[in-house]
């Protein structure tokens, strides 16, 4: 197994912490608060990464030979972003917005390290089957969608009784392509 240098993952994702210990890594969180906004003229992809910059920068002054890993997750629908709802009833719109169609998740990352930051992005396209209005509420009811892009969590209860098909990477919706995320560390520590 690679050596990899001092890992921080500045993200307070359980979802997003736990990706990273499946890959047996050991790693601390650090976390600072980051306006999110972006330029409106951003496509998704760009909107994904912006973020994810704008999150590393603000562990450049502070971190040198540590890794640091940000990332920013959001979903698409028909050139529209669908972030985190600010209400169920903002939750249940989403769903009810992604229901019987095809979307887009997008996670940008950032990696800093000596100052230096390394960024990529990875798409998915996601399939839900037509959902019933009673599954849409029953998931906003029982489940937290708040903290998610898209209202939704694929492994959790929509997910797992919704998802017709997944195109891309499985990592990559649940919120970090772990697969990309490997091969750009690799390249950081061989130069190290």
């Amino acid at each position: 197994m690679q050596n990899f240098p001092p890992i921080i993952l500045a993200s307070k994702s359980p979802r997003r912490q736990e990706l990273l210990r499946l890959m047996n890594f050991n790693f601390r969180i650090v976390l600072k608060e980051v306006d999110e906004s972006y330029p409106e003229n951003l496509k998704p992809e760009e909107i994904a990464v912006f973020i994810a910059q704008k999150k590393a920068a603000a562990f450049d002054e502070i971190v040198d030979d540590e890794i640091v890993i940000t990332a920013d997750t959001i979903v698409s629908i028909d050139d529209q972003i669908l972030g985190k709802p600010e209400t169920p009833e903002h939750a249940i719109a989403m769903l009810q917005l992604l229901s019987g169609r095809k979307h887009q998740v997008i996670t940008g990352v950032c990696l800093l390290y000596k100052h230096q930051q390394n960024t990529f992005f990875d798409v998915s396209e996601v399939l839900f089957r037509p959902l019933l209005d009673e599954e849409i509420r029953y998931y906003v009811e029982n489940f937290n969608p708040m903290d998610k892009a898209g209202s939704y969590g694929i492994q959790e209860w929509i997910g797992l009784i919704g998802i017709q098909r997944i195109e891309g990477s499985y990592t990559n919706v649940v919120g970090l392509p772990t697969e990309k995320l490997y091969q750009q560390l690799l390249a950081i520590s061989n130069e190290v």
